[in-house]
């Protein structure tokens, strides 16, 4: 007897290619993860146990579920052990976040990744071993943080030191091909692309001249590509 209620398809079993991917946990991150990918082609198995959630995604995702994600049966049946591709976002139940990741390191899942809430579950999430930990609310706090300075249009820390920032450039580098003036060796970064007044995104060549409008990407150690636009 089945341990979950479909929403859509007939066979979830039919989903699990390796380019699709699973989402368990539909809660304001993982339906707005599992609608993006489906909006970029992707095929997705989305799992909650609240069936109000489901329903509410009937007919936006290739198959939706109502199960207990803590069943190891319940996720077997529905063939999510033959993903390559795993999300676990559950948010509202850390001991459910616990047991499901479990469950997917048990599953030998190749790209698992699970949502954490606090540090704490970070700390517990790193402990059994997740090869990719997503931290939004903490990440996406220290994004703003380096915005609301005023230095910078975007920040995205790739590493613990390692980041791509989207500034403007410094008086310093205009007018002069970037290859004269060797940013690298004196400021410690690169500059990847450019974005001209009114024209697409370029990469940015040792040719490449900027002028005071011009939006550009540098990274570089975190530090050196925050502060590169607060050159003296």
């Amino acid at each position: 007897m089945a341990n979950f209620k479909l929403f859509g398809g007939t066979d979830p079993s039919d989903v699990a290619r390796p380019d699709a991917v699973a989402v368990i946990g539909l809660g304001r991150f993982g339906r707005a993860l599992a609608l993006e990918l489906m909006a970029h082609g992707t095929d997705v198995l989305g799992i909650d146990i609240d069936e109000a959630v489901v329903q509410s995604l009937n007919g936006k995702l290739t198959h939706v579920v109502a199960a207990d994600v803590r069943s190891e049966d319940a996720m077997r049946q529905l063939s999510v052990d033959e993903f390559d591709h795993v999300v676990v976002s559950i948010a509202s139940n850390l001991e459910s976040s616990i047991l499901a990741t479990s469950l997917m390191l048990q599953f030998e899942i190749k790209e698992l990744w699970a949502k954490a809430v606090s540090e704490a579950h970070r700390a517990i999430l790193e402990q059994l071993g997740v090869p990719h930990i997503i931290f939004p609310e903490h990440d996406m706090g220290r994004r703003v943080a380096h915005m609301v300075r005023g230095s910078l249009e975007d920040y995205i820390l790739i590493d613990e030191d390692f980041a791509i920032a989207k500034t403007t450039p410094h008086q310093k580098i205009l007018g002069r091909p970037l290859g004269e003036i060797d940013v690298r060796t004196l400021h410690g970064v690169s500059i990847t692309a450019v974005k001209r007044l009114n024209e697409k995104w370029q990469p940015a060549t040792p040719q490449t001249v900027l002028g005071a409008e011009d939006i550009i990407l540098v990274s570089g150690p975190a530090r050196a590509a925050e502060g590169f636009k607060r050159l003296r």
